[in-house]
C-alpha cells in the first residue's frame, strides 16, 4: 500500500495530532505529490518541524477558518485525499456552544460539500470515543468493539457535535462527485490521546506542581480506560489513507467507523498521568477528593450555580456531571477491526510511548515551575 503521487489536505495540521500525521506523511518512503496544511494558525515551532522533515513532497501552508468556503475551495482544488482532524475539544464548556457547533459540525459539512465539488475521492475523519460514551448512567464497556451495543446518551455539547459531524461524514460516503467519480469516507474513533506536546498532560502537570508534586486524583483507580499514543493514532490515519487507495480494501472501509487504541495498559486517566512521570518522583493522591456520588452532586450544584449566574456573569465550573462520569467509568475498546480491515498495528510500544512522553514531561517541568511561580506571585 502506498500514497505515492497523492495530493493530500490535512485540516487541523498545526494541532497536537495534526502535526504528527503531517510528519508521518512527509516521512513516507514513496513521496506524496503535495501536502496542504490547513489550520487557523501555525506556531513557529510547528513550521520548523515541517521544514525539518520536508523532502520531495511539496508542502503548502494555508491559514484560515474551516468555515470559510472560499478557503476550503482553494485547499481542496486538485486534492484526492482529505484527513480532517480540525476540531474544538471542550469538555468543560469553555467555548460558546454556537462556536463549537459552527466549527465541529458546520465546518465538517461545508468541507464535505466542497470535497464533492472539487472531486476529492477519499475523506478520513478524526472522531472520538466520546461519540460512543460513556452515557449519563455511566454504563461501562470492557474491551468493546464496533458491534458492541450501547445506549449513547450524552448531554455534552462537545460529544454531540462530534457525533453529528461523524454522522455527516459517514452519510456522505457514496456521493457522486462533480466528475462522476465517488466519494469514499470513514471515521476513526480515537481513545484519549497522550504523547509529547499533549495540552491536557501539560495542564495536569501544572496542577501537580502546584500541589507539591502530587497529582490530583480525579478518577477512581478501577475506572479503567485505554488511552492511545499520538504516534499510533497518527499512524492509523496513514494506514487508513493507504488502504483507501486499494479498491479491494476500500470496499470494506468506506462508510465505516473504527475504534483506534493501542497496547497501552488499561488504567484510569489519573493513573496515566502518574505512570508517565513516576520516575521523576511525583506522587498521586490515594483517593477521590470526596465519594463519587457526592462528587457527582457537587458538580450538579456547580452547574446550577452557573445557570443562575448566567444573566449576570459567565461562570464556568471546574467540573461537571458529564466529566465526572467520563473520568470514572470503565471504558475500553479493541482495535481488532481496524487491524483486520486496513492493517492497523500500533507502530510504537507502550514502553516507547511512555519513555518519549515521560522525557517530554520531564523537560517541561523547569519551565512550567518558572511560569507558575510568576503566575502565582
Amino acid at each position: 500500500m502506498s500514497l505515492a503521487g497523492v495530493s493530500c489536505l490535512v485540516t487541523g495540521a498545526g494541532g497536537f495530532l495534526g502535526q504528527r500525521i503531517v510528519r508521518l506523511l512527509l516521512e513516507e518512503e514513496e513521496a506524496l505529490a503535495e501536502i496542504r496544511l490547513l489550520d487557523k494558525a501555525f506556531s513557529s515551532e510547528a513550521l520548523g518541524r515541517f521544514g525539518k522533515f520536508q523532502g520531495k513532497t511539496e508542502v503548502k501552508i494555508l491559514e484560515g477558518d474551516i468555515r470559510d468556503v472560499s478557503l476550503l475551495h482553494r485547499a481542496c482544488q486538485g486534492v484526492s485525499l482529505v484527513i480532517h482532524t480540525a476540531s474544538i475539544i471542550d469538555t468543560l464548556g469553555l467555548v460558546e456552544k454556537q462556536l463549537l457547533w459552527e466549527v465541529n459540525v458546520t465546518g465538517t459539512q461545508l468541507l464535505l460539500e466542497v470535497c464533492v465539488r472539487c472531486n476529492v475521492q477519499h475523506f478520513i475523519y478524526t472522531s472520538t470515543i466520546e461519540v460512543t460514551g460513556p452515557n449519563c448512567r455511566g454504563d461501562p464497556i470492557f474491551s468493546g468493539d464496533e458491534d458492541t451495543a450501547y445506549e449513547s446518551i450524552s448531554k455534552s455539547p462537545y460529544a454531540r457535535s462530534k457525533r453529528l459531524a461523524e454522522d455527516s461524514v459517514l452519510k456522505a460516503d457514496g456521493q457522486v462527485l462533480k466528475d462522476g467519480g465517488m466519494l469514499m469516507t470513514c471515521a476513526l474513533r480515537s481513545m484519549y490521546i497522550f504523547g509529547e506536546g499533549c495540552p491536557f498532560l501539560q495542564g495536569h502537570l501544572d496542577k501537580c506542581l502546584l500541589n507539591k508534586n502530587v497529582y490530583l486524583r480525579f478518577s477512581r483507580k478501577e475506572a479503567l480506560v485505554n488511552p492511545v499514543y499520538v504516534g499510533n493514532i497518527a499512524w492509523a490515519h496513514v494506514q487508513a489513507a493507504k488502504a483507501l487507495q486499494v479498491p479491494q480494501k476500500a470496499k470494506h472501509i468506506r462508510g465505516q467507523f473504527y475504534y483506534i487504541s493501542d497496547d497501552t495498559p488499561h488504567m484510569s486517566y489519573a493513573d496515566l498521568n502518574y505512570e508517565l512521570t513516576r520516575e521523576l518522583g511525583f506522587g498521586i493522591e490515594p483517593r477521590l477528593p470526596m465519594p463519587l456520588t457526592m462528587l457527582y452532586y457537587f458538580s450538579l450544584l456547580l452547574e446550577i450555580m452557573s445557570f443562575l449566574l448566567r444573566p449576570f456573569v459567565r461562570y464556568i465550573p471546574s467540573t461537571n456531571r458529564q466529566l465526572v462520569t467520563l473520568l470514572n467509568t470503565p471504558f475500553t475498546f479493541s482495535y481488532r477491526k481496524a487491524q483486520k480491515d486496513f492493517g492497523y498495528v500500533p507502530r510504537h510500544t507502550w514502553e516507547e510511548a511512555k519513555q518519549r512522553t515521560g522525557q517530554w514531561m520531564a523537560s517541561m517541568v523547569p519551565q512550567r515551575r518558572v511560569y507558575l511561580k510568576i503566575k502565582t506571585a
